[in-house]
């Protein structure tokens, strides 16, 4: 089993999932199909399936097109508001592609239907693989845009904090930096915080993916996974780990980029009409 990390858009990741043996491959919200169809072809592999993760545009966006270049394609899902579903899928439901094996864990909170999906190859030496889409990314939670804090705790602790511990985590988006900045916020004296976002800075200026991580990984790093850890309950002021997960989301959610400031003589220019002659000229 071959996972092929594509960026597209401005921070999303789609996935290919190549079965080696027979060249067969299974999609993961395939938002961008001209992308997709560019590395089918370089893999030189038969796209059999989508999986979407959940509805929203930039996971779903190319299925409607996908399916007409496909017929017969699968595309499997847990929310009628994915285009082209064919499959509604349900949590615990188990998938096979080939050798692939794939078990749909329904994690509601950033959508309704939100579902991640957990892949392995029986007798394989390869550690298993979770597409997490918006639920779980590398250092931080998706935020709750259809669900609860009860839920996410649920996702976090439950259904995905529960997998082995070596499973590789494949997110929906790149924000890792971002994240680890959040992350040092709530625990500056975390050393392991220190290093990844070192490691996640210097990924981001050579224009590299930070994932997968691994689920063992986000234990030592993320908060919403370290939410009775002392320093993070300090940072929440809260103990109980709901209420901990729900002050984490808020205060994360207006952990902003700064604005840049316009330069001072630039808006005077503006003011003072000196940038008109250059305007019109347009």
């Amino acid at each position: 089993m071959k996972v092929k990390v594509i960026s597209v858009l401005e921070d999303n990741y789609m996935y290919l999932v190549i079965e080696e043996s027979t060249r067969h491959a299974v999609a993961v919200d395939a938002a961008v199909p001209k992308r997709l169809l560019e590395i089918i072809r370089k893999e030189d592999v038969v796209l059999k399936a989508i999986l979407t993760t959940h509805h929203h545009w930039d996971h779903a966006r190319g299925n409607e097109e996908l399916a007409q270049l496909f017929p017969g394609l699968q595309v499997f899902g847990a929310d009628e508001r994915i285009g082209a579903l064919t499959h509604r899928v349900t949590h615990g439901q188990e998938l096979t592609f080939g050798a692939i094996r794939v078990r749909c864990l329904f994690t509601p909170c950033h959508t309704s239907g939100h579902m991640c999906y957990f892949m392995w190859e029986d007798d394989s030496p390869d550690a298993p693989a979770l597409f997490s889409g918006d639920t779980l990314f590398v250092g931080g939670c998706g935020q709750f845009f259809e669900g609860t804090a009860e839920q996410m705790h649920t996702n976090l602790t439950q259904i995905l904090g529960t997998l082995p511990q070596d499973t590789k985590v494949f997110c929906g988006h790149e924000c890792t930096v971002r994240n680890l900045k959040f992350a040092l916020k709530v625990e500056p004296e975390n050393e392991v915080v220190k290093e990844k976002l070192a490691w996640a800075r210097q990924r981001d200026d050579e224009d590299l993916p930070t994932v997968p991580s691994t689920l063992q990984e986000e234990f030592l790093y993320n908060p919403f996974l370290r939410l009775t850890e002392e320093a993070v309950q300090r940072f929440t002021g809260r103990t109980e780990p709901v209420e901990v997960l729900r002050a984490l989301r808020s205060e994360r959610d207006n952990f902003k980029k700064p604005k840049e400031r316009p330069n001072p003589q630039a808006v005077l220019a503006f003011d003072w009409g000196l940038f008109g002659p250059f305007l019109e000229k347009k």
